[in-house]
């Protein structure tokens, strides 16, 4: 028979409880009790068919009952005669919603955390009520991520790094591990001034709520052993800060970029030239390089969808920045080294030139095969050799 049963009565609270609406009451939010529950019992044809499980029903229900409440209704049936039948189930209060599904002991805790926010950071009440399931979650760690807002109030512009907060209890891998709610809760009390809302982000967490960040590092090597900047005759693979690469201002006249650590390393000398190790999609380190506008760039990736997009979004900062190496010739000469591209970009990308687009359109639409990847470090160093030569 497909009528209610206490375990879906229960389930129908559980729900409350998993949309978060029974801890939210709690903290003021809207209220949910007393509220009636959803109930499908027997009709009259069934009470007269089944009665001995009509009245099994009714037992069950009424066993539980200890958590809501049962509203009866009399139905005098022509051959059964006056019987009393569950009309409505209701549950009066969140006390005996906690204990039908048993979370009074983690309702208690919450209330504990809202009870501690209203002492200490009243304004982040507003976000407990809103995700009171998330805040449960926290419970453990409420306190230290509390002393770590109260931290941060009292340091308007910290300027430090995360490793230098002296907090009892709190390390830095802590505060790595909860960027991403300290940020919401950051925005929530401090002033709009003392947030940086151009910085938007987990990995710019620092940038935005005014702690050191990181420096951006810049890897390269000097192509031209005239120009080396080291008094030593090791190979000249320097890594250095952005901030430092970018007072540089070196005396090449061409740049390579390639994402390929190995073929960094076995890039050949070029005169006056230079080679950075790329960093795939992540060119903010170089967008501010203001002598590298002046030099003929030359970009080395993948020959696929990703690879084409990355030269999109480095044309984005160096409209001149030339391909090398990343045409439908390399491609179908290496057909035998081609691999599968996991997961394709297949938006428009407005900065190719025509042969790259066209080269670009054929790969995201399989024209040449199914997701064809041509991963750089495959290429012959031969075509490298060669193609530097055409530079």
């Amino acid at each position: 028979m497909n009528w209610t049963t206490p375990a879906e009565l229960k389930g129908q609270v559980q729900k409350l409880w998993d949309r978060g609406l029974i801890l939210s009451s709690l903290i003021g939010g809207e209220s949910v009790f007393p509220r009636r529950l959803t109930l499908k019992g027997p009709d009259s044809r069934q009470l007269s068919s089944s009665f001995p499980e009509v009245r099994d029903w009714i037992a069950r229900l009424s066993s539980t009952a200890k958590q809501y409440r049962i509203v009866w209704r009399s139905v005098n049936h022509r051959i059964l005669g006056a019987n009393e039948l569950p009309a409505e189930i209701w549950i009066d209060s969140a006390d005996d919603a906690l204990s039908l599904i048993g979370k009074k002991r983690a309702a208690d805790q919450f209330v504990a955390m809202v009870t501690l926010t209203r002492d200490w950071q009243p304004a982040l009440l507003p976000w407990l009520e809103k995700r009171p399931q998330r805040a449960l979650e926290l419970a453990e760690e409420w306190p230290r991520i509390l002393s770590i807002i109260a931290w941060r109030l009292k340091h308007p512009h910290p300027g430090i790094y995360l490793r230098q907060i002296d907090l009892p209890g709190v390390h830095s891998k802590f505060i790595e591990g909860h960027r991403s709610l300290l940020g919401e809760l950051f925005d929530l009390v401090l002033p709009a001034e003392e947030i940086d809302a151009t910085a938007v982000g987990v990995g710019r967490f620092c940038r935005r709520y005014g702690f050191q960040d990181k420096p951006l590092r810049v890897r390269f090597r000097i192509l031209d052993p005239k120009l080396a900047l080291l008094p030593t005759e090791t190979d000249q693979d320097i890594t250095v800060t952005q901030e430092t690469f970018a007072q540089l201002d070196l005396p090449v006249t061409k740049l390579f970029i390639t994402e390929n650590e190995i073929n960094f390393l076995a890039f050949p000398e070029v005169p006056e030239a230079m080679v950075i190790f790329g960093a795939g999609y992540g060119f903010e380190n170089l967008a501010s390089v203001e002598w590298m506008r002046n030099r003929v760039i030359h970009y080395w990736g993948d020959i696929d969808t990703h690879g084409f997009a990355i030269l999109n979004q480095l044309r984005g900062f160096f409209p001149r920045a030339a391909s090398l190496l990343m045409n439908r010739e390399t491609l179908m000469e290496h057909q035998a080294l081609w691999g599968v591209e996991p997961s394709p970009e297949t938006g428009t990308l407005t900065r190719l030139t025509s042969q790259e687009s066209r080269l670009y359109d054929q790969l995201r639409r399989d024209e040449l095969g199914h997701q064809i990847r041509l991963e750089q470090e495959k290429i012959g160093f031969e075509w490298l050799v060669d193609a530097l030569g055409r530079v």
